[in-house]
């Protein structure tokens, strides 16, 4: 059984149990036993219908009836026991195991069961009836290619126009398909109706290297000029996917191409070969090829130009694109050359804001990184981190993403350079890669906290400013690790000053960065690292050091009241240089927070402390500490003091 067992306690209970067993039988064709259905009959016609209505796990046994295929079970069900043919109940599609809330007509067609489906629809159950994603029954038998079923439902009335919430159609399900796809082009089908990202069956079928169902769509006048939300149009999706078949074909058949096009097309296609494939041969061979379209199409005599030509980048090792045959043999040789040209056709055939672009120079920093070659892999991230602040903020989880990997490469490098080479002669990473990264980070700080005041606040991205703080948070000890001359010594200090005075807190807890620096929980998570491998950099004393003297609030509370001294003072975080340090700058060492506790309880209580407390109690916080205890009423208090004796209440 694909259930558990429901609770059994009444004689009801042991009825509904069996009658769960039975409906779930996997026996084709199998029926109600004479004993259940002798059992189900003693009970009046209104607790019958209550029973079949109960739920196990989500489903009712109509609907696990209808799953199993047994139209026997099926049909007592509905006529006997008076079931609910619309009762909904959870289907998890086996193909990408989705779950899904979807009534048993439904359910049925996506399993496949043509003999249910039809009784149904005798039975009067909604044909176009949708799911919890707004599919219908018949898209999703499309999903399933399940061919009978969508005949059947099509000959019946099924709405194959009708889009899932996503703008999903029939035809964009069936793409798989060119017996579906005929069908339903036969019956009116929209060739070119858009999913939410713009998206025909055009470009689906071009997805996955459907050459006949291509034909068939441009037979039926499929726009192969429609573009997607990323701009793709046919010909693009094509050189994307590394369709070759589907590339000569629209290229022969589409005469509106431009010179112009075509070469691009034969430029980013070649490039596809080489990032997705490694295939240099054909890289060079369509390169190649877009050097005679650009030739036998001369203005002036002079080959036709590369347009939207960006400025030469360090990124890119300020290499620019090749023009020329002679250009090109130079490069064929020159692994790197190669790489850094694929990058600079993507960049400016598709845009620098193109998903596909940025997905390339992620990939390629990472096989940098793998090779040990982190300088490369550095400038590769840093550009797309340029590109996603840009395009979408710090509080855009792709953002966040490539800062974390970013910043957690540079302190990995860090870590190592410290180990092999204590004078950091080869500096890695470099302190302007620091200074810049930072830059980009905290330019946007202001911004985004206002956009976290705004209603609503979604967590994703108050996750993501969390996060990002982290980040600067470890920014700020590799430039302190980094910077070297007098004059990179100044740039930090002012960097940071900059930064306190902008007094950035998470969203979540409230912890300044003074928090995050002498906490050991503030760590940067990264999919491209093994979760297991955690460098503890934090508490870090330099790091607190410098936040201190640069005028962070040594005090700041965060949402449970607790002070850096509170934070610093528990277990985990003890260290004694960084409690004196936090009092030596005045940090309160009797001020309690939400649940009462006080960071000189948390030091006086760690075995391993060797600070006197008693140098750090004034004579005001004794005072504090009196008229909080025996609750004496304060009158005129200049306000400075009344702030102080505050932060000494609970």
């Amino acid at each position: 059984m694909w259930f558990k067992s429901p609770e059994i306690n009444t004689s009801i209970d042991y009825l509904f149990h069996d009658l769960i067993k039975e409906c779930d039988d996997e026996t084709p064709g199998a029926k109600l036993s004479n004993n259940l259905q002798y059992r189900l009959e003693k009970h009046k016609p209104e607790d019958l219908k209550e029973l079949v209505s109960r739920e196990i796990e989500g489903c009712a046994p109509l609907f696990i009836a209808c799953k199993r295929g047994h139209v026997d079970i099926v049909d007592y069900l509905i006529k006997v026991c008076h079931a609910d043919i619309e009762q909904t109940g959870v289907y998890e599609v086996p193909e990408d195991r989705s779950v899904h809330i979807v009534t048993p007509l439904w359910c049925a067609a996506v399993s496949g069961k043509l003999r249910i489906l039809k009784y149904l629809v005798s039975q009067g159950a909604e044909i176009n009836t949708v799911s919890d994603t707004g599919s219908t029954p018949v898209r999703s038998a499309c999903y399933m290619t399940h061919v009978d079923i969508v005949s059947y439902l099509v000959e019946n009335g099924a709405d194959i126009l009708k889009a899932n919430y996503n703008g999903g159609t029939c035809l964009i399900n069936s793409v798989q398909s060119l017996e579906l796809c005929s069908l339903l082009l036969k019956h009116g089908a929209d060739v070119n109706a858009t999913d939410i990202q713009s998206k025909t069956a055009l470009h689906y079928a071009i997805q996955e290297h459907r050459f006949e169902t291509t034909k068939l769509l441009l037979n039926h006048n499929a726009n192969p000029h429609l573009r997607s939300r990323y701009n793709d149009d046919a010909l693009q999706t094509a050189c994307l996917k590394g369709a070759t078949q589907i590339f000569d074909d629209l290229i022969e058949k589409i005469k509106e191409y431009s010179p112009e096009q075509l070469a691009d097309a034969h430029e980013l296609i070649g490039s596809t070969f080489f990032d997705e494939h490694s295939d240099t041969h054909m890289a060079f061979e369509y390169w190649r090829r877009a050097l005679v379209i650009r030739s036998v199409n001369e203005i002036d005599g002079i080959p036709l130009p590369k347009r939207s030509m960006y400025p030469k980048r360090g990124s890119f090792s300020n290499v620019t694109e090749f023009t020329s045959l002679e250009e090109l043999n130079i490069i064929m040789l020159d692994l790197d050359a190669i790489r850094i040209q694929s990058l600079l056709i993507c960049e400016r055939i598709l845009g620098p804001y193109h998903k596909d672009t940025l997905f390339r120079l992620m990939y390629r920093g990472a096989s940098y990184a793998d090779a040990l070659r982190y300088q490369y892999c550095i400038d590769m991230w840093r550009r797309v981190l340029e590109i996603r602040v840009d395009k979408d903020s710090i509080l855009y989880t792709d953002t966040c993403f490539t800062a974390q990997a970013l910043v957690r490469l540079m302190v990995d490098l860090n870590e190592k350079t410290l180990e092999l080479d204590r004078n950091r002669e080869n500096q890695e990473p470099r302190f302007c890669d620091v200074v810049e990264i930072f830059k980009l980070l905290t330019n946007q700080l202001t911004e985004a906290k206002q956009l976290l005041e705004q209603r609503p606040v979604h967590q994703r991205q108050r996750d993501s400013f969390d996060s990002i703080l982290k980040c600067i948070a470890y920014l700020i000890y590799l430039l302190i690790k980094t910077a070297q001359s007098s004059e990179e010594i100044m740039e930090m200090r002012q960097l940071v000053y900059n930064l306190v005075r902008i007094n950035p807190r998470a969203s979540l807890t409230e912890d300044t960065l003074l928090h995050l620096c002498v906490s050991s929980l503030t760590a940067i998570h990264s999919s491209y690292f093994n979760v297991e491998d955690v460098i503890n950099i934090f508490p870090h004393y330099e790091a607190v050091k410098l936040l201190l003297e640069c005028g962070a609030h040594v005090n700041a509370r965060n949402r449970l009241r607790s002070t850096p001294l509170h934070v610093a003072s528990s277990t985990c975080n003890f260290q004694n240089s960084l409690i004196k340090l936090l009092l030596d700058f005045g940090a309160h060492v009797d001020v309690p927070n939400k649940i009462g506790d006080t960071p000189a309880r948390l030091i006086s209580s760690n075995t391993v402390n060797n600070i006197n407390l008693v140098n750090y109690i004034t004579l005001r916080c004794h005072a504090a500490q009196a008229i909080c205890k025996y609750g004496l009423k304060s009158k005129e208090l200049p306000i400075t003091l009344h702030h102080f004796l505050e932060s000494h209440r609970k």
